[in-house]
C-alpha cells in the first residue's frame, strides 16, 4: 500500500518551490551578491568614477582661463597700480604683466571694461552647452544605450545601480572623492601653465580625457539593473559574477528560477521622460529635486568664482576650496546612515544660505580672514547638499527612468551653474554681494525639500509600478 503522506509531502514541496520562485526578485539577487564590498566592486567604481574627475576640471577651469591677469604702469605720471581704476586709464598708459594678451580671455578678447553680462558669457557658455546637449540626452529612453555608453550623469546612476543598499552611502563617496582631486589637480596644471595662452590649459586637461572614455568603454561593466530591465537576465548575472566572485556558485543556482529571457523581454514596458509628466508623483519630485538643485548648483559653482572678489591670492583659494571638499565625503555617508535624508538636506541648506549671508557682512567690514572662512563654509554645504540629494535622487526613482532623472538633476544644477558667472560678475560694483545672493538662494531653495518622501534604508526599485507599490506600502505603514 502506497504511503499516504506520500502525496501530501509532494504538494507541500511543489508549494514550496513555487512559493521560492515567486519570492525570488532580481533585486534580492543583487542584494545578495554584492552584499559584500570586494576588490573588483572598488575597481569598476573607481573607474567609473574617474569621468568625475575631468568632469571637474572642465566645470572649474574658466575660474582661471577668465581671470582678470595681473598689469603694470607703462606711464607713471597718469598711472598708480594701487589706485587707478584701469578702465579710466588710456591703453597706453599700461600694460598685462608679461606683455602677453593671450594669458587669459577677458586680456585676449579685450573684456576688462565690459558690461558684467558681457564678462559671464564665456564662463556661461560652457554651462550653455551643457544645458543643450543634457536636454538631446534626457530625451533619450532609458532602454536605449545603457548606462556606460553616456556621460557624466550617468556615473553616479551606474555605480549606485551596482552596490547594495548597505553600501550605497559610501561607495557613492569614491566619484564625489576623483570629483575633488579633478578640482585639485586644475590648480597644479593652471599654476605650472600660468605663462601660457589659456587654450594651452583646455589642451592639458582634454587630451588625457579622450584616452580615458577609450579605456572606459573597454572594461567598464554594465549595470546589471539595466540589463535585467531589457530581459538580458543571463548578462546580468555574469556582470554580478564578475564583480563578486565568491558568490558564483549562488548567481549560477538562481538563474534557472528566473523568467526566460524571451518571456522577460516580452513583459518589459517602455519608459521615457514622459513618464515624469504623466505620472503625478513623479513629476512632483522631480520638479521639486531640479528647485533644490538649482539653488545647490548657484552656490556651488558660483562660490568659487566669487571668491576672487575676497582679498586672497586666487590659487590658494581655489585649492583651499577643493580641499575643504574632502571631509565631505566623510560626513555625508554618516548623514546617510544616521539621519534621515529630508533633514539632513534641511539642515545643511540653512546653514551654507546663513554662512554666505554672514561671508557677504563680513566683507563689507573689510574682515578678509573671517570673511573667507565662511566662504568656505558656504562651500562646503553646498558640497555636501550636493552629495546627499544626489544618493537621494537615486534612491526616489526606478532603474526604467533613473537615468532621465539624472540628467534631469544635472541640468537643473548645470542651469545653476550658467547663472553664476553673471552673478559672481556684480561683485566687481558691489564687493561680495553675490555670497549674499548664493546662500539666500541655497537656504530658500532648500526648504523645499520638505515636500519630498523619505527614502532611508530602502532598497531601489527597476519599474515605475513597482515604485509606486512600494511607496503605497511605505505610506501605508506610516499611517498605521
Amino acid at each position: 500500500m502506497d504511503d499516504p503522506s506520500e502525496p501530501l509531502l509532494s504538494h507541500l514541496a511543489n508549494d514550496s518551490r513555487v512559493s521560492d520562485r515567486t519570492a525570488l526578485t532580481f533585486d534580492k539577487i543583487v542584494e545578495q551578491s554584492l552584499s559584500d564590498f570586494g576588490f573588483w566592486q572598488f575597481f569598476q567604481i573607481s573607474l567609473v568614477g574617474l569621468a568625475l574627475l575631468f568632469d571637474a576640471q572642465q566645470i572649474f577651469i574658466t575660474v582661471y582661463t577668465d581671470a582678470y591677469p595681473t598689469w603694470h604702469c607703462l606711464n607713471h605720471t597718469i598711472c598708480d597700480p594701487s589706485a587707478s581704476d584701469i578702465c579710466n586709464l588710456p591703453r597706453s598708459a599700461w600694460e598685462w604683466d608679461g606683455g602677453s594678451k593671450g594669458k587669459s580671455v577677458i586680456s585676449e578678447f579685450g573684456l576688462e571694461c565690459s558690461s558684467s553680462l558681457l564678462r559671464g558669457m564665456p564662463s556661461s557658455a560652457f554651462y550653455i552647452g551643457a544645458i543643450v546637449g543634457g536636454f538631446f540626452l534626457a530625451l533619450i529612453p532609458d532602454d536605449s544605450l545603457g548606462r556606460k555608453k553616456l556621460t557624466w550623469s550617468y556615473a553616479l546612476v551606474l555605480i549606485s545601480e551596482r552596490v547594495s543598499t548597505r553600501w550605497r552611502p559610501r561607495a557613492t563617496m569614491i566619484p564625489f572623492t576623483l570629483f575633488v582631486l579633478g578640482f585639485m589637480s586644475l590648480s597644479g596644471i593652471a599654476y605650472l601653465a600660468q605663462d601660457s595662452s589659456w587654450r594651452y590649459l583646455y589642451l592639458y586637461t582634454s587630451l588625457p580625457a579622450i584616452f580615458y572614455c577609450i579605456f572606459l568603454y573597454l572594461f567598464a561593466l554594465e549595470s546589471p539593473r539595466w540589463l535585467h530591465m531589457q530581459g538580458n537576465d543571463k548578462e546580468a548575472i555574469d556582470v554580478l559574477t564578475k564583480m563578486s566572485p565568491k558568490n558564483k556558485a549562488y548567481l549560477e543556482s538562481v538563474v534557472s528560477k528566473l523568467p526566460h529571457e524571451q518571456e522577460n523581454f516580452e513583459q518589459v514596458p517602455t519608459y521615457s521622460i514622459k513618464d515624469f509628466f504623466f505620472r503625478k508623483w513623479a513629476f512632483r519630485r522631480i520638479l521639486v529635486v531640479m528647485i533644490i538643485m538649482f539653488g545647490l548648483g548657484i552656490s556651488y559653482y558660483g562660490v568659487p568664482l566669487a571668491a576672487r572678489d575676497i582679498d586672497v591670492n586666487i590659487y590658494l583659494s581655489e585649492t583651499l576650496n577643493a580641499l575643504v571638499e574632502l571631509p565631505t565625503f566623510v560626513i555625508t555617508p554618516i548623514l546617510l546612515e544616521r539621519f534621515n535624508r529630508r533633514s539632513s538636506v534641511l539642515v545643511n541648506t540653512l546653514l551654507g544660505g546663513a554662512s554666505g549671508v554672514l561671508c557677504f557682512v563680513l566683507s563689507i567690514l573689510r574682515k578678509t580672514e573671517m570673511a573667507f572662512a565662511f566662504e568656505l563654509g558656504t562651500f562646503f554645504c553646498a558640497r555636501i547638499g550636493f552629495n546627499l540629494m544626489a544618493v537621494f535622487m537615486v534612491e526616489m526613482f526606478p532603474t526604467c527612468v533613473r537615468s532621465s532623472a539624472t540628467m534631469m538633476f544635472r541640468q537643473a544644477l548645470v542651469v545653476g551653474g550658467a547663472c553664476c558667472p553673471l552673478i559672481a560678475s556684480i561683485g566687481r560694483y558691489l564687493p561680495s554681494v553675490s555670497f549674499a545672493i548664493f546662500g539666500i538662494a541655497m537656504s530658500g531653495l532648500g526648504l523645499f525639500v520638505l515636500i519630498l518622501p523619505e527614502t532611508k534604508g530602502l532598497s531601489l526599485c527597476d519599474s515605475m509600478e513597482e515604485q509606486e507599490k512600494r511607496d503605497q506600502a511605505v505610506n501605508t505603514s506610516h499611517v498605521c
